[in-house]
């Protein structure tokens, strides 16, 4: 037996509704653009790491 391509975690999906999303899914796969570039990535993480920053900040300090 295969393994089925779209699997249900949670509750029961009739067969035309398995079909309905298929469907959706195949035709927005089909509308992107080929050449479509994926999103470039951000030069640096949005977030600090806090082993790096220094251990201490002046109170009027607006560094975030």
């Amino acid at each position: 037996m295969s393994t089925p391509d779209i699997r249900v975690e949670k509750g029961h999906a009739e067969p035309e509704e398995v079909a309905a999303i298929t469907a959706v899914l195949l035709a927005r796969a089909a509308a992107a653009p080929s050449d479509a570039q994926p999103h470039p990535g951000r030069p640096k993480a949005g977030w600090r790491r806090l082993e790096r920053e220094g251990g201490f900040r002046a109170p009027h300090s607006w560094h975030g």
